[in-house]
């Protein structure tokens, strides 16, 4: 059986079963219309290995399926104080030193900074721990408000639903958008939050008829994305000035405006090259992004990758 992917998964003792399972509910599990994946879980010791909770995990691997893994995760950490163990950080090294991408989900960014592979990185973690990680591991370049971030071949996320969005994100990054989306339905979770929407606002928005209308206003732009969108013109279409347009809008969503188009003009270009035969001309003026070459800029900016090389990679998928 082709196997389009393959995970190893850290566990540890006192690991969140919670935590565990995202990414092998995401990973592990079969999915209609997605390719096959193999996921491992690997420890130090195999055997049982006791939970957070008092549940036992028997866990067969030991260390050495990192060895052949394309993605190896960290599923959050019991203790940002706590250090691993030398084996486990020299093969988080060893990974990451072939190529591997290595994910710290949460607390298990601590991990990977104590493995020196977050030096001079950005990195993500659970908001409520940022003040430890920036004590601990001044060298990390910490982004404190984001659902995840990655730097090179290095992914980490925040904690608990973001550990989600994190491993959805590498999906759509391995196996393209259309494969994520159908993941995410099965999850019946949001198929794309964007890694650098905040994690944790201290005031929540107050349910009113601005939020109404901002919510109302985004739906509207994702359905017209090939029109030009000024926050003069936006701010009037929810009858706001531009100061508290602007304001309101970075708190809704995390981000500015134009930021905000860019995203979704990106994702749909994603489904286009996924979805159509298109040519780029062509979904540049679909998608608001104006000329092939702005396309290819943004794209090749956002992905790494030229979007013929996407489509080459996703289309028969």
């Amino acid at each position: 059986m082709y196997v389009s992917l393959s995970v190893c998964v850290l566990a540890f003792e006192r690991i969140s079963p919670f935590h565990l399972s995202v990414p092998c509910v995401v990973f592990g599990e079969s999915h209609p219309g997605v390719p096959a994946m193999q996921l491992e879980i690997c420890a130090e010791r195999p055997g049982l290995i006791p939970s957070s909770v008092g549940v036992g995990l028997q866990v067969q691997q030991g260390l050495q399926a990192m060895a052949a893994a394309d993605v190896v995760i960290v599923p959050s950490w019991s203790d940002p104080e706590l250090p691993a163990s030398p084996l486990v950080l020299k093969a988080l090294r060893a990974a990451h030193a072939r190529g591997a991408l290595v994910v710290g989900l949460c607390l298990g960014a601590f991990v990977l900074a104590q493995a020196g592979l977050l030096d001079g990185r950005q990195a993500a973690t659970h908001w409520a721990h940022a003040a430890d990680m920036a004590r601990l591991h001044p060298e990390v370049q910490l982004m404190p408000d984001v659902l995840y971030v990655q730097d090179g071949q290095v992914l980490t996320s925040a904690g608990t639903a973001a550990a989600l969005d994190c491993c959805l994100h590498l999906l759509r990054q391995r196996l393209g958008q259309a494969v994520a989306n159908r993941v995410a339905r099965r999850l019946v979770t949001a198929p794309h939050r964007q890694g650098g929407q905040l994690q944790f606002i201290e005031q929540a928005l107050p349910s009113t008829g601005r939020h109404e209308r901002l919510s109302g206003l985004l739906q509207s732009l994702q359905t017209r994305l090939h029109e030009g969108h000024s926050v003069d013109a936006c701010a009037a279409q929810v009858a706001m000035s531009r100061r508290t347009f602007t304001r309101q809008f970075q708190q809704h969503t995390g981000q500015a405006l134009g930021d905000w188009l860019l995203h979704a003009r990106l994702q749909q270009v994603q489904q286009l090259l996924e979805s159509s035969d298109l040519g780029m001309d062509a979904i540049a003026v679909q998608t608001g992004l104006g000329s092939a070459a702005s396309l290819r800029r943004h794209f090749r900016r956002r992905f790494a990758v030229s979007p013929s090389a996407w489509r080459q990679a996703f289309r028969g998928r």
